[in-house]
């Protein structure tokens, strides 16, 4: 898949995931592994960013399987941010499906 294709919908993933719970870093590659191919590298750069442009807080948490984890917590401007991506992902996404959907019936193939 198309690298920048892909940076673009990982940060799409990553702060509507976080809209529903804190997550710590490996959780969150785990969890989008589990439905796209990326490396765990990938993510952390991505959290750095939206981290230092003030989408998420972090804390750490005591981890009962080694040292504290840090925790991302989406803040009110990263919510504002994900709504404002949601929505143009909806926009964009349908009109690639119906550009897909005339595709496949056959309407112009040329």
């Amino acid at each position: 898949m198309n690298t920048q294709f892909k940076k673009g919908v990982l940060e799409l993933c990553v702060l509507v995931m976080a809209g529903q719970k804190d997550y710590y870093g490996y959780e969150l590659v785990n969890m989008i592994s589990d439905n796209i191919q990326i490396s765990e590298g990938t993510i952390y750069p991505l959290l750095r960013r939206l981290t230092q442009e003030g989408y998420f807080s972090t804390y750490l948490k005591e981890s009962n399987e080694g040292p504290p984890r840090k925790y991302y917590r989406l803040t009110e401007q990263g919510k504002a941010y994900r709504d404002e991506l949601v929505s143009e992902w909806v926009s964009f996404s349908n009109g690639v499906n119906r550009i897909m959907e005339s595709f496949f019936k056959g309407e112009d193939r040329s």
